[in-house]
């Protein structure tokens, strides 16, 4: 099936096309239309016009237009979630839920409204607090998760009153053009639109006078490049980058307990998920029965295509990611790791069992950067407070876990943690009420929650004198 880019609102051919590939079978499966600088021109120039009217229509007028999007993906699941699964390689129940985690996301944020807030109101004066659209917003998608991804921006973008452009990922384009196709018969002109490109159009969007804000999910190196852009004009923008998560369990936790959430937390979509375990501390006293366990897990995942209802992890996603994971297994074997299983390349496309690996130094690659993988590190702590120092002794700051029989004690440690968020005895909750973001280098800005919508925003202080 052929997809079409959205530039104010007709499904457009892009100026060339680019592979887009199974990672399943690292084999050509589809092509995409690519965009070049004047489309994307056009599509700033079309939101731009969209703007004024868009807002105009207020929370009320514009909340049944993003209610009728959710409803036509609820409509598409499995076109897109098939889809998703193809491009992205994950199993296909994952891809659904992907699918309906993001139109849930969308149907939440189209019943919320940023209302004026009274500051002070005395018989002399007035304050207000108010809140409006910024104007063109750009979300620029990793390839991990397009679709919730893109949900946690689509949904605070439009209903605050402000018109978006979406640029996907280039090896993820197509689940995100069938959004497009979706939205071409529901939004107004220029509203929502869609640009595909091969990462040259980034420096155009992120650079230009009229795009107002900048909402990127990806790595922090190429957050820093968008900031960098961004800072010409002065525009808005959220990062949401990388993470080096920590899972600490205690000395009082259920080893198999704990290692059967850490290691479905971990392992989660291949490893290729910003808030995923990416490194283990456990006590001396249950580390032999943690790395078991994990181990036991990792050697039981099934590796195979996405739409075989049996498969259970899928492989990385692109052959760049690919060939860093094996980079990152050769350089854990190099600082003498144990691999009690996996790190080995199987299969026709990008899969590699995943591994769990113990004796790596602190410094080890493995332990100090984001694999981004299925590859953990479970490293041996004497002393809870050295594992809080480990835990916190990185660039990263996005999220953690503490694995504990007594929640009272995890919550109190929690509270030492210096991530944006941190679980206990629990990962990957994200209620979309509840604004998540990063600390240190795992971004700026935040999303979902209130929060989240006044990031999309301006805010003015209305201030009057009441008497003259």
């Amino acid at each position: 099936m052929s997809h079409r880019l959205l530039i104010d609102g007709r499904l457009v051919d892009g100026a060339q096309t680019l592979d887009v590939i199974d990672p399943t079978r690292a084999t050509v499966f589809a092509r995409s239309p690519r965009a070049n600088a004047t489309q994307a021109e056009q599509a700033i120039a079309a939101a731009k016009r969209a703007l004024k009217g868009w807002a105009a229509l207020g929370y009320e007028g514009r909340r049944p237009f993003i209610e009728r999007m959710a409803d036509a993906m609820a409509a598409n699941r499995d076109r897109i979630a098939e889809t998703l699964t193809r491009e992205r390689g994950g199993p296909i129940a994952d891809c659904r839920v992907e699918v309906e985690r993001a139109t849930a996301a969308i149907r939440h944020f189209a019943g919320q409204k940023l209302e004026d807030r009274v500051l002070r109101q005395t018989d002399q004066e007035l304050i207000v607090e108010q809140r409006y659209p910024q104007g063109v917003v750009v979300a620029i998608l990793p390839w991990n998760r397009p679709m919730t991804l893109l949900a946690f921006k689509f949904g605070p973008a439009l209903i605050t009153g402000n018109t978006l452009i979406i640029k996907p990922a280039p090896s993820t384009p197509l689940s995100t053009l069938i959004l497009g196709e979706l939205a071409a018969e529901i939004f107004p002109p220029g509203v929502v639109q869609t640009l595909v490109d091969a990462n040259d159009l980034g420096p155009l969007l992120t650079s230009h006078p009229d795009v107002a804000h900048v909402s990127f999910t990806g790595s922090t190196p190429t957050g820093k490049k968008v900031l960098g852009a961004a800072a010409g004009t002065l525009k808005r923008f959220t990062l949401e980058l990388g993470g080096n998560d920590a899972a600490i369990v205690l000395d009082d936790a259920d080893p198999e307990w704990a290692a059967e959430r850490i290691f479905a937390s971990a392992m989660i979509n291949a490893g290729q998920v910003c808030y995923a375990a990416k490194r283990v501390y456990a006590p001396r006293r249950l580390f032999d029965a943690v790395a078991g366990a994990l181990a036991k897990h990792a050697a039981a995942a099934v590796l195979g295509d996405g739409l075989d209802p049996a498969t259970t992890m899928g492989p990385l996603q692109n052959r760049m990611q690919y060939e860093k994971v094996l980079e990152f297994i050769a350089s854990a074997r190099a600082d003498g790791g144990t691999f009690l299983t996996g790190g080995e390349p199987t299969g026709q496309g990008y899969f590699i069992r995943p591994a769990i690996v113990t004796g790596l130094p602190d410094n080890a690659r493995l332990v100090r950067e984001e694999q981004f993988g299925p590859v953990l590190p479970v490293q041996i702590y004497e002393d809870l407070d050295d594992a809080i120092a480990q835990a916190n002794d990185t660039d990263y700051g996005l999220g953690g876990t503490i694995w504990t029989s007594d929640v009272r004690r995890g919550i109190a440690i929690a509270g030492r943690i210096e991530t944006g968020t941190i679980w206990v005895n629990q990962h990957m909750s994200l209620p979309f009420d509840v604004p998540f973001g990063g600390a240190k280098q795992s971004g700026i800005g935040l999303q979902n929650g209130i929060e989240g919508l006044e990031d999309m925003t301006q805010l003015r202080v209305l201030n009057a004198r009441l008497s003259v």
